[in-house]
């Protein structure tokens, strides 16, 4: 009996080598790219899918052109199951990362996959282009949803589009669902489920100039409606709209907006009344009570933007920028510099400070805001996660340029050092600078250093002096790694165990064998088995023991096989065995699709001389013996004593498993103990065996256990259904300090001289060649408000990664006195005021803030910021390894002596 493979199941007339295919790919792909226009269809693939059809199609010719399989056996049907959450409407699981859950490829190369292949769903995208300036191509992954309530029976519907779709778009696309006439809908925007502002129906305006957010709410109203009626009468009055306390949520997740916003009047320090304050959601009257403290309002998520939210709430404490910023600013405005966005960003910047400062402790919606950073900072358009520091240099940069208030600036040509004293150089630089660049940013923010190249040749030194707007300093990355792994025993001498190992960050598979078989006492004739599993099925082996490590993700489910040696080698075969169940027999179903696999495979190895149905009962019955139940014992006979099989051994002269009593050795003379099908590599097609059955096994033969309630009452299947990832990242971040390094070591890493590297050549005015020079970088000048950036995340060609280690920095008293070349008298001793952080692990995770009410005088408390969620926290949990941007600001400053001004203006 012979299930066929996969290749048997192609189309007939698509049958081509896996280096055509690639060159084919590769064509496609290159037209595609040089023909980018607007509305291109792309197609996302599971990425797990994409990884196997890479390594099918980039092996060696030869081992495809022979007669035996190779190690990369051609896959299966296209398999986006993983990527999605519903089959009958499918649409992408969030907070998933490109190039690691997904691929996309462009519509001519998704036909021809689906023509060789054929699978899906398909999960066709669009290509768009963003920005305002510059002009940039991306897909858009996850178009807009919008959450759409029927005024008439309060039903709700999701409403898909993209974002840059019209409101006369929505509007179609809700009558046509809603099958209503244009002619009397009135579509409102329902943020918060606050009736805000009417839609037009006849504006080509998009919805993300439309403030409309991810998972946003709408209201549809239709003429002639009782819920019409009512709302349309007090919709010409703002008053009449009384905002409810909003329920506050305690915990905010990253990717989930946390909405507690609804309608407020405007604020008592808008200078730009066009805003409308509905943009900002405050949730109550702006005006401050007396004695109401200000800076303690939330801002909502909308959608995977706690990374914003974290940087915006430090830079809303930080004491000089919050005061210009509640002051008018108006005459400051650059509108004319091609560099800065027309004042457009400082003025919305300005208008959530006020509303920040404004709303008590009433959480606001930066929905205007983000609206404003999408136009000109296409990057950081959509609902992917992104990082908070490059948030802050991109808005730093662009509050600077929209307030510079050199209008026109001067052309200035820079002198050579000359060997002129560093204090003078240093000043014409500066003053240089200055003249070029005048606004609160920099006057505030910006510091300078002083960087020495000496050529290696000819020993020529460059003496420059440059500003900077924070540092960004690089830490010790951990060398190891954590991985668990669970242990199957193949003799089913015990339970399933996982191993929790520590293994070289950048190792190979040999490695983890090695740190697993110590952990869990490998002799010298047992080896392990390495898989993943995916889907109660095997995915993939890790056979090749310099495989690198990289390749399994945290979120992989590994599991080793431990083996006797002599099961494995010439005349052995791979035998799978998998579970399944469900209410129908298998044999009814309509080609498997419906079958309801469970738990983890088992795989072992068998002779390739034809098996029977008994020899594989038997394998199956010694992997289960260990899982046996106490509570079942008095029904099982044979040899079975106190609810657990006698184990297994191995036949080391035959490699095959036989039990020590009776029951398996007679295993011919008897029905079969289980039900077992004869299954395909993809689970398609399904042959029952009988134990007389003769099977001819190949390089892997697969088969399945039909679990009924037999089964279930005798064995315990949770042991195989409870299978650990590789790597749990926990978003609480613990103060590890096993690995602890000081914010100083950094800050010397940082400073150290270090050669350039080959791709950063330095032109040597005195050799007149490219040198490969020493760097050495000194701090020079250093700015009120000093900014730290901790280099947690590292990027490479083959390699993502993000460093944990615990950075411990002062709160108090930071006296960077020796590290500043520059002995004018200036203080340089600073004071902690405010922390973005990060927990979690790349691509997604959640960032949060904690900031000082430095604006207070009286209130030197640190207080949390969670998105929407503000509490008081003690300083003591200030320090975690989770610190990602440091702000600090100088003791004995100007900014000092400001903040009894501001306190008296907010009362």
């Amino acid at each position: 009996m012979t299930i066929p493979n996969s290749t048997d199941f192609m189309v007939e007339n698509a049958v081509v080598t896996p280096e055509e295919e690639r060159r084919v790919v590769s064509e496609l792909t290159t037209e595609s790219e040089d023909n980018l226009k607007e509305g291109n269809l792309y197609f996302v693939i599971s990425k797990r899918w994409y990884t196997s059809w890479q390594k099918y199609v980039e092996q060696p010719t030869n081992e495809c052109s022979s007669g035996e399989s190779s190690e990369a056996p051609r896959p299966g049907p296209i398999e986006n199951n993983d990527i999605i959450d519903d089959t009958s409407d499918p649409h992408l699981r969030r907070l998933m990362v490109e190039g690691e859950d997904y691929v996309l490829v462009p519509q001519q190369v998704w036909e021809r996959l689906v023509e060789w292949y054929s699978g899906g769903p398909p999960i066709p995208r669009k290509l768009i282009c963003q920005g305002f300036y510059s002009r940039s191509y991306s897909v858009e992954v996850y178009p807009l949803c919008l959450m759409l309530t029927d005024g008439r029976d309060q039903s709700l519907t999701t409403i898909r589009l993209g974002k840059q779709a019209s409101l006369r778009e929505l509007y179609e696309k809700v009558c046509a669902i809603k099958s209503v006439s244009q002619e009397k809908a009135h579509i409102w925007d329902y943020f918060g489920k606050r009736k805000g502002k009417l839609l037009d129906p006849s504006s080509n305006k998009n919805l993300e100039e439309s403030s409309l957010n991810m998972d946003q709410d709408i209201l549809l109203e239709v003429d002639g409606s009782s819920s019409s009626q009512n709302a349309l009468s007090s919709a010409g009055n703002e008053l009449a709209l009384v905002p409810l306390e909003p329920s506050r949520s305690l915990v905010t997740i990253a990717g989930g907006p946390t909405l507690s916003n609804g309608h407020s009047t405007t604020s008592k320090f808008s200078l730009f009344p066009k805003t409308s304050s509905e943009d900002y959601g405050c949730d109550s009257p702006s005006i401050l009570g007396k004695g109401e403290r200000g800076g303690l309002a939330g801002l909502s998520n909308l959608g995977n933007t706690c990374f914003m939210n974290s940087a915006l709430q430090c830079l809303a404490h930080t004491p000089p920028i919050v005061e210009y910023f509640l002051r008018d600013y108006s005459g400051d405005l650059n509108k004319d510099n091609p560099l800065g966005m027309r004042g457009e960003l400082a003025i919305e910047f300005g208008e959530l400070l006020k509303k920040l400062w404004s709303s008590g402790r009433n959480a606001v919606a930066p929905r205007s805001f983000k609206t404003k950073l999408a136009r000109f900072a296409p990057q950081f358009s959509g609902y992917n996660q992104h990082d908070s520091q490059e948030l802050l240099a991109f808005l730093l940069d662009g509050l600077h340029e929209d307030l510079n208030k050199v209008k026109r600036k001067p052309y200035i040509e820079l002198k050579d050092s000359d060997n002129r004293p560093d204090d003078e150089v240093a000043e014409e630089r500066w003053n240089y600078h200055k003249a070029r660049n005048d606004s609160v940013i920099v006057n505030v923010c910006q510091g300078q250093y002083k960087s020495t190249l000496v050529c290696p040749v000819c020993g020529k030194i460059s003496i420059t002096f440059d500003p900077f707007m924070y540092l960004s300093l690089p830490l010790p990355s951990t060398l190891t790694r954590q991985m668990t792994v669970t242990v199957f025993y193949c003799d089913g001498s015990r339970l399933p165990m996982p191993y929790t190992v520590t293994v070289p960050k950048h190792g190979s598979c040999r490695d983890l064998i090695t740190a697993l078989g110590t952990a869990c006492c490998l002799t010298d004739h047992e080896c392990l088995l390495l898989a993943e599993v995916y889907d109660h099925k095997i995915f993939r082996y890790f056979e090749n023991p310099v495989e690198a490590l990289s390749l399994i993700k945290d979120d992989d489910r590994i599991v080793a096989y431990r083996l006797n040696k002599m099961q494995k080698g010439t005349g052995k075969a791979k035998l799978e065995i998998l579970h399944g169940g469900q209410e129908r027999s298998v044999l009814e179903s309509v080609r498997g699709r419906d079958i309801k696999r469970f738990g983890t495979p088992f795989v072992t190895y068998v002779n390739t001389e034809l098996l029977s149905g008994s020899d594989i009962d038997a394998v199956i019955s010694g992997f289960l013996s260990p899982l046996h139940k106490v509570q079942a014992s008095s029904k099982i006979q044979n040899g079975r004593e106190n609810g657990h099989l006698p184990n297994a051994a191995v036949d080391e002269t035959s490699g095959t498993i036989s039990d020590r009593d009776t029951e398996i050795a007679d295993a011919s003379d008897r029905e079969l103990t289980f039900r077992i099908l004869l299954t395909d590599e993809l689970g398609l097609e399904f042959e029952p065996l009988q134990s007389d059955s003769s099977v001819n096994s190949g390089i892997v033969t697969r088969v399945l256990v039909e679990w009924n309630e037999g089964e279930h009452e005798k064995y315990d299947s949770s042991y195989l259904s409870d299978l650990p990832e590789v790597y749990k990242t926990s978003f609480s971040a613990k103060k590890t300090r096993q690995e602890a390094i000081s914010l100083f070591s950094c800050l010397e890493a940082f400073l150290a001289e270090e050669p350039l590297g080959p791709d950063d050549m330095w032109f040597c005015p005195g050799c007149k060649e490219h040198r490969q020079a020493n760097k050495k970088l000194d701090l020079w000048k250093l700015p009120d408000i000093l900014v730290f950036h901790l280099k947690r995340f590292t990027y490479s060609r083959y390699l993502k990664n993000k460093i944990d280690t615990f950075v411990n920095f002062p709160i108090n008293d930071l006296d960077l006195s020796k590290y500043v070349k520059n002995k004018n008298g200036q203080s340089y001793l600073y004071e902690l005021y405010a922390v973005s952080n990060h927990y979690g692990g790349l691509g997604g995770g959640h960032y949060t803030a904690y900031a000082k009410l430095l604006q207070l005088i009286d209130d030197n408390k640190w207080y949390h910021f969670d998105d929407s969620h503000v509490s008081s926290v003690n300083e003591s949990e200030i320090k975690s390894s989770a610190a990602y941007v440091l702000f600090y600001r100088r003791v004995g400053s100007e900014t000092e002596t400001q903040l009894g001004e501001m306190s008296t203006d907010m009362d």
